[in-house]
């Protein structure tokens, strides 16, 4: 999905949740944006499960209309950043979430995580934009 709807400037995936600070491109309506994003990541994660843990897809099942597994919470939170402080913050904090989390003892050790490149600048992923301080 990198039709560029959106500026990617940090990110973590966790075991049950995942934190993404994204600015929207101009002419993009956030509810769209993120509708999409969780319908292509849940088709992503469908396919991974029936492909490599399919006796695992049972527990994502819903009784719902218009879908048969459900991977993502329906009202997902999110929160508009206004300031240049606040996203800093919220930055690092999303970094250290894997260090609480007792999965890494530095932030820039997570694999999943956007921490290796505001440390040392190496993007593995080839869709961040770094944020200048």
């Amino acid at each position: 999905m990198n039709d560029h709807r959106v500026i990617v400037y940090g990110f973590v995936i966790m075991d049950n949740h995942i934190h993404v600070i994204w600015q929207l491109r101009a002419g993009r309506k956030r509810n769209d944006v993120q509708r999409d994003f969780l319908k292509y990541t849940a088709q992503l994660i469908k396919k991974d499960m029936i492909n490599n843990h399919a006796e695992d897809l049972k527990d994502f099942m819903v009784n719902a209309k218009d879908r048969k597994y459900q991977f993502w919470e329906r009202t997902p939170l999110s929160v508009e950043i206004w300031s240049e402080k606040i996203l800093f913050q919220k930055l690092k904090y999303m970094h250290e979430n894997p260090v609480r989390a007792s999965l890494c003892k530095y932030s820039d050790e997570y694999k999943y995580s956007s921490a290796l490149f505001y440390r040392y600048g190496k993007d593995n992923w080839g869709f961040l934009t770094h944020l200048r301080d």
